[in-house]
């Protein structure tokens, strides 16, 4: 089982890069976190306003430590840089597919050049 947790931050134009930095702080190493798998930051396409932070984590215990943690508090700090109230989601994965779910059901092998 994996724990992922999705973080979106609706930011003021013009506290983008104050935001940026933050973020590229709190992944910088994941390893520093005991259970942390990975931790990814993306700019939405649509609106460069909107950051949306990815972490995955070995278990909630791992999840509830970071939660704690003085790094977390620094993310939640960031509220007066956005314009709407940060915006949390924790998904608990039980199972997880990949290409061989896709062949199954498309019927053919899909192979990629090399």
């Amino acid at each position: 089982m994996a724990i992922i947790v999705r973080t979106i931050m609706n930011v003021l134009p013009e506290k983008q890069k104050e935001v940026l930095q933050t973020l590229l702080s709190m992944i910088e190493p994941p390893a520093k976190e005991r259970g942390c798998l990975s931790y990814v930051i993306f700019r939405d396409i649509q609106d460069q306003n909107v950051f949306h932070l990815i972490s995955e984590w070995q278990s909630r215990q791992h999840l509830d430590h970071h939660i704690q943690s003085e790094r977390f508090s620094v993310l939640l700090g960031t509220k007066s840089l956005l314009c709407e109230p940060l915006k949390i989601e924790i998904l608990t994965v039980l199972h997880s597919e990949g290409i061989e779910a896709v062949n199954s059901v498309r019927k053919k092998k899909l192979t990629f050049p090399n």
